[in-house]
C-alpha cells in the first residue's frame, strides 16, 4: 500500500507540465501548438528560446529528483520507485490530456536521485551518463540521439556496477522506455532528416 500511495504521488509531480505553464503564464503560448508539440524542454528551447529550454529542463529533472529526497527521508525502501512513477507522469501527464515529453530530464533526476540514495555511487551511476550526454550532443547536435545515448550508458553501467541486478533492470526498462518514445527521432535520425538543437549554442 506505501509503495502505491508512492507511485501516485510521483505519477502526479510527474504531471506538471512546467513548459505548458511557463508558456502560457510567461509567454502567452500554448508549445503544444508549436514546434514538435513536445512538453519538454528542447521544444519549449526552440519555441520559446534558450533561457526557457535550459529552465524546463532543469525544473523537469528536479521533479523526480525532489520526489526521491522526499521519498527517501519517509519511505527509503520506495525510493527506487517514485522517480520512475514521475517519469511516467511527466511522459502521460493527468494535468495536459496525457501528452507530456519524453522524460530525458527526469529520467537524469532519477539518476541522481539513485546516486546519493541508493547506489551511493555518484561517478558511474550519475556523471558517466551524463558525460555522454553532454558529449554526443556536443559531437552532433541531436538532442534525441544524445538522451538514448545518455540512458542507454545509465543501463550499461547499472548492470556493471550496481550490486543490485533489480535495480539495474528497473534502469534498463526506463531507459527502453524513452527509447520508445524517440521512435520517430530514431526513424528521422535514419532519414537524416532530425532537426539539430541549434538553441544551447
Amino acid at each position: 500500500m506505501k509503495v502505491i500511495l508512492w507511485l501516485i504521488l510521483g505519477y502526479l509531480v510527474g504531471s506538471i507540465p512546467w513548459a505548458l505553464i511557463i508558456g502560457k503564464v510567461f509567454y502567452n503560448t500554448d508549445i503544444r501548438t508549436k514546434g514538435s508539440g513536445n512538453l519538454g524542454g528542447t521544444n519549449a528551447g526552440r519555441v520559446l528560446g534558450k533561457k526557457v529550454g535550459i529552465i524546463v529542463i532543469l525544473l523537469d529533472a528536479t521533479k523526480a529528483f525532489l520526489m526521491m529526497v522526499l521519498c527517501n527521508k519517509i519511505s527509503p525502501d520506495c525510493c527506487r520507485y517514485v522517480g520512475l512513477a514521475v517519469c511516467i507522469g511527466h511522459c502521460f501527464p493527468v494535468f495536459a490530456n496525457f501528452k507530456g515529453g519524453k522524460a530525458v530530464a527526469c529520467a537524469m533526476g532519477y539518476v541522481l536521485g539513485l546516486a546519493l540514495f541508493v547506489t551511493h555511487d555518484f561517478i558511474f551511476t550519475f556523471l558517466f551518463p551524463l558525460l555522454v550526454f553532454l558529449i554526443v550532443l556536443g559531437l552532433f547536435k541531436y538532442m534525441s540521439l544524445a538522451s538514448m545515448s545518455g540512458v542507454l550508458a545509465a543501463a550499461i553501467m547499472g548492470f556493471l556496477t550496481y550490486k543490485d541486478n533489480g535495480l539495474a533492470t528497473l534502469v534498463l526498462l526506463l531507459a527502453l522506455f524513452i527509447i520508445f518514445m524517440h521512435r520517430a527521432n530514431i526513424i528521422r535520425l535514419i532519414k537524416k532528416e532530425e532537426s539539430k538543437v541549434t538553441f544551447l549554442k
